[in-house]
């Protein structure tokens, strides 16, 4: 079945967890069903969930038998041994001919141009995709519809869409996430399950309390936003271009998604048949009786704020026919001796014996001209001026670039971009970088595809930051062909995932050894929760000045930083080290070793960099072997994801 309004085609969205479930859904109200197969999908942590090979066809014949389609998600990040079973995975799928599949690794794309297959793609909502650079990259590399980031409201949607051509599709229902797709860390350095490889533990889901400005804050489950309800608005999501409303529900029940896509078909149908009398509310009731979570409409007219986040049911698993919570506030792991060693045998079981063997070379990024200055002196062979600056400090001015630049000496100068672009940031870059007079830099650290489609024919090289998510070597090499001259590898990668690609990785990799990099990157702001409420009591941070937000279980303190776009960054509590096994590193195949210097003073910064540059250069047989000791200036130390098989 097809709808149109005013001649343009809108489809309604609906998802199936189980073949049993994708029977009854595909009869109801809706246009197309989305579903998983048994591999390479994200919602891979319950049993019996996601549909066999068989199941898949017999799906694809039921639904085209009722004229309507299927789209197979395929849409975690894949490790270097699972693209060898995407192979095997997408030929079948070649076979069978679903009406799209629905993607987040950029290898399934590469995957699909090399081997010849007919598949229509479509870019999954872990593409974070933001900003119209990001769709021209993606239809140049075969992309057909774009699932826009949760953060996108409708106005912004309209323009992308109007200006690109491109099939728009957009999240109407259902459970969503605090977090940027794709951007959430938190589960990986935790648990060992990757939020981007569909076995997220839902730590935002927790019991947290806010810490600022030494007083204590009542805010329960400050990240659990609340869910998706757009019922009430379809005549703005039709008005707004977008082709296709998405319900979120793979892990629902039968009977609950049959009601809610009946509910949202006849009321598209309802709008078609009768615009200017159309009624909005006439299942709003069904609907709120029969909701797991409160509802918003997020980010669709703006940011929610507060408004946002839910209380209904936070920790009791009611959202969940298992009537379970999927976690419960954990520590992150310290370092252990015992871990370090198993790391080193296994680092060294896995190295490239026939790599050439590269002096390390030693990469900072820094928040403000006195850590920079700091640096330099140091000797790093990189500096990062980050394009996300942590509040109170100021955005890098032209003026401290062209000062830096006349001081840096052999460092490389790398001007960092915001992780999340706008068209008002590329409009502000693009006078900087390609209209303005040439600036005394190295090169561009590059966050997001449109940044890279945009900037590589500038004349400055790119680096690929972490939040490009390169987890395999078909993914880095597909990078490497749009201009990126350096990597840094996924920050979430287990050990086994990362000994594997490494050691086969022909690019240059770079890789974060040390600091708090950034668990959570959102554009949810955490410090209203300190402007709107009254503080129950009094409580220092531990670890942080009093002026950082903090979010704290009996586990542990997270601080959260937040830029000068107005989004927030929740931090390791602990900081990510991996002094010891630097030579181990180096073997496997890092040829760059980063330090995120953001929230240290200058005096830290270069005790840190003076022990990192002496554990190099006993590397490189220069200096002495070991490293001097460096004692943690937070919470202690930690492997982070390394930690895990």
């Amino acid at each position: 079945m097809t709808r149109y309004f005013n001649g343009r085609e809108i489809e309604l969205l609906a998802p199936a967890g189980t073949f049993d479930i994708f029977k009854e859904v595909v009869k109801s109200r809706c246009d197309a069903v989305y579903l998983g197969g048994p591999v390479l999908n994200m919602r891979m942590m319950r049993k019996g969930y996601n549909l066999s090979l068989e199941e898949i066809a017999q799906a694809l014949d039921i639904a085209h038998g009722l004229g309507k389609k299927v789209y197979i998600t395929v849409n975690n990040l894949f490790s270097e041994e699972e693209t060898r079973e995407a192979r095997e995975y997408l030929t079948y799928l070649e076979s069978i001919q679903p009406d799209a599949l629905i993607v987040q690794d950029m290898a399934v794309l590469g995957l699909i141009r090399e081997m010849g297959l007919t598949l229509p793609i479509h870019a999954s909502v872990m593409m974070n995709v933001h900003n119209l650079e990001m769709i021209h990259a993606l239809r140049e590399l075969g992309v057909s519809r774009v699932v826009t980031s949760r953060e996108m409201d409708l106005q912004t949607a309209k323009l992308l869409g109007s200006a690109s051509g491109m099939e728009l599709e957009y999240f109407v229902h259902g459970d969503m996430c605090s977090v940027h797709g794709a951007n959430c860390y938190y589960s990986s350095h935790v648990f060992g399950m990757s939020s981007n490889r569909g076995k997220c533990m839902k730590p935002c889901r927790w019991d947290y309390r806010i810490k600022k400005d030494g007083y204590i804050f009542p805010a329960e489950y400050p990240l659990a936003v609340k869910d998706m309800f757009m019922y009430e608005n379809l005549p703005e999501l039709i008005e707004s271009g977008i082709t296709s409303f998405k319900i979120e529900g793979r892990m629902r029940d039968k009977d609950f998604m049959v009601m809610l896509v009946n509910s949202y078909g006849e009321a598209i149908d309802r709008y078609i048949d009768d615009p200017v009398g159309f009624d909005r509310t006439v299942d709003s009731k069904l609907l709120y009786n029969n909701r797991k979570r409160d509802f918003s409409t997020a980010y669709a007219f703006g940011k929610p704020g507060l408004r946002n986040i839910n209380r209904r049911f936070e920790g009791t698993g009611k959202f969940y026919s298992t009537g379970k919570v999927f976690s419960t506030p954990t520590a992150e792991r310290e370092l252990s001796e015992e871990r370090v060693e198993q790391l080193r045998e296994r680092l060294a079981a896995e190295g490239n014996q026939d790599r050439a063997r590269t002096n390390p070379e030693l990469a900072v990024r820094v928040n403000n001209m006195a850590q920079a200055k700091a640096a330099l002196e140091a000797g790093v062979e990189h500096l990062y001026l980050s394009g996300d600056v942590y509040e109170p400090d100021r955005p890098f001015t032209k003026r401290d670039v062209m000062e830096l630049g006349s001081i840096k000496g052999k460092t490389k100068l790398i001007l960092g971009l915001p992780r999340m672009m706008t068209e008002l940031h590329f409009d502000q870059y693009d006078q900087l970088l390609i209209h303005g007079e040439r600036l005394p830099i190295d090169g561009l650290l590059v966050t997001n595809l449109g940044a890279i489609r945009r900037y590589n024919g500038t004349g400055y090289p790119l680096i690929g930051d972490a939040s490009l998510n390169i987890y395999n070597t078909l993914s880095a090499g597909l990078y490497a062909g749009l201009g990126l001259k350096r990597i840094s590898v996924s920050p979430e990668m287990t050990l086994e995932h990362f000994a594997s690609f490494a050691s086969r990785c022909d690019l240059p990799l770079e890789m974060v050894v040390h600091g708090s990099p950034a668990l959570m990157y959102m554009e949810h702001d955490l410090y209203e929760n300190t402007e709107v409420m009254e503080p129950i009591g009094e409580e220092d941070n531990r670890y942080v000045s009093n002026d950082v937000l903090v979010l704290m279980t009996d586990k542990g303190e997270n601080p959260v930083y937040r830029d000068q776009h107005g989004r927030c960054h929740l931090l390791f509590s602990k900081e990510l080290c991996y002094l010891p096994v630097l030579s181990e590193l180096n073997a496997a195949g890092i040829s760059c070793f980063r330090i995120e210097g953001a929230t240290y003073t200058p005096e830290q910064l270069s005790a840190i960099l003076n022990a990192y540059r002496n554990a190099i250069s006993g590397i490189s047989g220069t200096g002495e072997e070991a490293a001097e000791s460096l004692e943690p200036v937070y919470a202690g130390y930690t492997l982070g994801s390394l930690q895990f098989n």
